[in-house]
């Protein structure tokens, strides 16, 4: 999850240094609330599979990671009414590509 929050960082310092620079503070936190769904599922797909290469029990840790995520997204101030058809199928998207990505990297090291 680190790592994940980790290409975050990294994808809005580029952004904000050589994409879309000379913007205040709020401009760039406005953009990293819409990009940081996609970052996750973008980056998170390399993690999970090299996750899938190197343990035994890919499964567990997706779980792990699974509930974590939701955690964080359900203590994050997000009401009802603000959770939105759109996000809920970007947290579907991030967090069954990052299954398929473990699932995927685990077959691979079977071999």
């Amino acid at each position: 999850m680190a790592a994940n929050v980790a290409m975050t960082v990294l994808y809005m310092v580029v952004y904000s240094y050589a994409i879309d620079p000379g913007h205040d503070k709020a401009y760039y936190d406005a953009h990293v609330t819409v990009a940081a769904p996609y970052c996750s599922i973008v980056a998170g797909i390399p993690l999970m599979f090299a996750v899938g290469l190197w343990v035994e029990s890919p499964l567990i840790v997706w779980l792990a990671y699974a509930v974590i995520d939701l955690a964080i997204v359900a203590v994050s101030g997000l009401t009802a009414s603000a959770l939105t058809v759109r996000f809920g199928v970007l947290v579907a998207i991030s967090l069954l590509t990052k299954l398929a990505a473990a699932y995927c990297g685990y077959m691979l090291a079977a071999r």
